[in-house]
């Protein structure tokens, strides 16, 4: 794999992690068409998950500083509980991603299973936008729906399960409105990101340095490309139109199966 190709990979990570279509799912698809492709465990995906988080922290700077300040004495209450209900959701997320680390690892090498999974995230989308009603916001949450939402994120290291749509649709349909159940999601992945890099991070060590220098190609392109993909998705939930995602899905996951038969 050269350069280009992993800056392509890296355009496809950033725009498929926030768009709730499984960028993992896709990264396995498109991998399993990359002549010779191969890596260390999982360490490329990471380098470009390590890019889309960069974009997060870009795009939600304020409330990331907030949250920040929320770890003080004299913090906004509103802020404490936030930060409190993020670390709680974290928990099963970093449960799941340990216990079940190496065969969920290995799905990573099964296209027609991410194929699968995404016609599961399909429906997920399209339930949640026809049977959800939403309407609480991000200081409605609670311990029992970011608990919720923090299990359903482990689930979503699976390729095909979209980590974003996954847990967006899940707050949705919970009662908490899209927009705020998006921040949540953005929010909460900053420390299940940075907990898979550290899992990681001793596979730097089995990459030459010349490679490390096309996975930082597709980093750099996965951060830009995820900075477009979290306006435009933000703007897609305000205007209600999360069910095109679903068919997208669908489309996705069935043309695979039919035409790599």
């Amino acid at each position: 794999m050269g350069p280009i190709e992993s800056a392509l990979l890296g355009v496809l990570q950033g725009l498929t992690e926030f768009l709730p279509v499984s960028s993992s799912g896709h990264l396995v698809l498109a991998q399993s068409l990359v002549s010779g492709f191969s890596q260390p465990g999982v360490l490329f995906d990471v380098f470009l998950h390590f890019g889309t988080l960069l974009a997060v922290f870009v795009y939600f700077r304020a409330d990331i500083a907030r949250l920040a300040r929320a770890a003080l004495p004299g913090a906004p209450p509103p802020d404490r509980k936030l930060l409190v209900l993020l670390a709680a959701a974290t928990v099963p997320t970093g449960v799941i991603g340990v216990a079940f680390r190496e065969p969920l690892e290995a799905l990573f090498h099964a296209p027609r299973a991410a194929a699968v999974m995404l016609l599961v995230t399909g429906a997920l989308l399209w339930v949640s936008e026809v049977a959800g009603r939403p309407r609480d916001g991000l200081d409605r949450i609670g311990w029992g729906r970011a608990l919720a939402v923090g299990t359903v994120q482990g689930l979503a290291i699976i390729p095909g399960i979209s980590r974003s749509g996954s847990t967006i649709a899940t707050a949705t349909l919970l009662g908490v409105r899209p927009e705020a159940g998006a921040r949540f999601s953005f929010l909460l992945s900053i420390p299940a990101i940075l907990g898979a890099v550290v899992l990681q991070a001793p596979g730097i060590g089995a990459v030459s340095s010349a490679d490390l220098g096309v996975y930082a190609a597709g980093g750099a392109a996965a951060f830009a490309a995820g900075l477009v993909a979290i306006r435009f998705l933000m703007a897609a939930i305000r205007r209600g139109r999360f069910r095109w995602f679903a068919v997208y899905c669908w489309a996705v996951g069935l043309s695979y199966l039919l035409l790599a038969g």
